[in-house]
């Protein structure tokens, strides 16, 4: 276990043409899950700026509308993380991977399509039923 205390996550879930950017996991947490762009909350940065400062590292983009959504509490086996969720619109750029040690490929996918594994945290999401198009609770089909 890497320490006795949560760390904290920013995660990103970008929309563009009623689409939603993943990316496919490298690192050993969550090797081969689809995930949202984020990662650590630093020392004292507001939670939107960490959206889009990770954003910008990790695919090479800007975002924009950003609001939280939600937050998990998603216990790993090795670690426990408490994610906050931001959902913002593609501004501008064109997706890249960064940190290709970190990902394997980045796609954006619609609802009906939408791949599995996926992230841990994206799944206790939607357990809350958020939905990513309408703002009303309910993620991705049933």
């Amino acid at each position: 276990m890497e320490n006795n205390n949560p760390r904290i996550g920013v995660a990103a879930i970008i929309r563009k043409d009623n689409k939603i950017l993943l990316w496919k996991r490298k690192s050993p947490l969550g090797e081969g899950t689809r995930a949202f762009t984020g990662g650590k909350l630093e020392y004292h940065e507001d939670i939107i700026e960490a959206a889009k400062r990770e954003t910008l590292e990790e695919a090479g983009i800007s975002i924009q509308n950003c609001k939280v959504i939600g937050i998990t509490n998603d216990k790993h086996p090795d670690s426990h993380r408490i994610t906050i969720f931001v959902l913002c619109d593609y501004d501008t750029g064109e997706v890249k991977i960064m940190e290709p040690e970190k990902c394997e490929k980045r796609e954006r996918f619609d609802r009906e399509n939408f791949p599995t594994p996926l992230f841990l945290g994206i799944e206790n999401l939607r357990k809350t039923h958020f939905h990513p198009f309408n703002n009303s609770i309910s993620i991705f089909p049933e």
